[in-house]
């Protein structure tokens, strides 16, 4: 599976509400995608996608809040729930896709595939002004990020060089789904505001860096899952791996597996952190493996006197 890198973020600060400020620019990652275009003035263009598939409740929702926001919203998802299938794309010679009411492409593939066939098909020869992933049923933080379908979605998105924001709903210790779904709600609100924040401060210029996208994890708050987050937080991709699996041998060749959750203290400063503090966890991420200069160094130092 294909392992994608969240940056580091030195500083970004979302002026909404909860957090007030001036928000200083967002470095760009090293990038081989095609320049996003500059945002429109006016409502944007939405490609919307996610991992529970076209019709679970939180891509429903989506739809309807974005739309009611003015924003021209093309649903193109999976035709199945691809929870945990992270970056994979076209593993298949053919792919089914069902076209079952207007607005909506249901592709029989994962979010990556989704993505690149409404890219190359429903939006051909002009792509949309961003790709959201999402809202999808509980956190991807931490090592889920990883391996999460929803922002697998918009990964795909950010290697065609479109701007994309992956939404997710939910604590590190999930609650009911219903609560969850009632939490959808603070969440889309939250993204209206962040995508017409983004649109605004981009003026002439694209809604994002080049290169660089947004993994934002909305935490579940209060008893009903309605009650507003704590704040924003400018957060990275906490490094540990949250699922642990569990083998058990069953004596006939086969093996049983369980998975549990391995919560260790939260890096200061990373998303788990501010999940868990029912803050609003917003980490920039590429769509390459690149690191940073200091890593290059470091890789530089190792192979030094090398030879063949």
């Amino acid at each position: 599976m294909r392992r994608k890198r969240v940056l580091p973020l030195a500083a970004l600060m979302l002026c909404t509400p909860a957090l007030a400020g001036t928000a200083p620019a967002l470095a760009a990652a090293p990038q081989t995608a095609p320049a996003p275009a500059p945002a429109p003035d006016g409502p944007l263009r939405i490609l919307l996608t996610n991992d529970d598939g076209y019709n679970a409740p939180g891509i429903r929702k989506a739809f309807e809040r974005l739309t009611a926001a003015g924003h021209d919203v093309t649903i193109v998802a999976p035709l199945t729930n691809q929870s945990g299938t992270g970056t994979k794309m076209m593993s298949a010679p053919t792919i089914t896709v069902k076209h079952p009411e207007p607005k909506v492409w249901a592709v029989d593939g994962t979010p990556g595939d989704s993505v690149a066939f409404g890219l190359a098909e429903v939006f051909a020869g002009r792509a949309p002004d961003l790709v959201v992933s999402g809202t999808n049923f509980g956190p991807n933080v931490a090592g889920l990020a990883t391996h999460s379908g929803t922002v697998g979605g918009a990964v795909a998105a950010l290697e065609h060089g479109v701007p994309a924001i992956a939404l997710s709903t939910g604590g590190v210790a999930a609650p009911d789904p219903v609560t969850t779904v009632n939490a959808m709600g603070p969440t889309l609100d939250f993204a209206v505001k962040l995508i017409d924040r983004l649109r605004v401060r981009a003026r002439s210029g694209p809604l994002l860096p080049q290169g660089v996208g947004l993994n934002v994890n909305h935490p579940v708050v209060g008893a009903d899952g309605k009650g507003t987050a704590a704040g924003v937080a400018a957060t990275f991709q906490d490094p540990q791996t949250l699922l642990e699996p569990d083998f058990t041998d069953a004596g006939d060749g086969t093996w049983k597996v369980a998975v549990k959750v391995d919560l260790r203290p939260a890096a200061k400063g990373g998303d788990v952190e501010a999940v868990s503090a029912g803050r609003i966890a917003v980490s920039p991420m590429n769509a390459d493996w690149n690191t940073g200069p200091a890593d290059h160094a470091v890789t530089s130092a190792l192979i030094s006197g090398l030879r063949p």
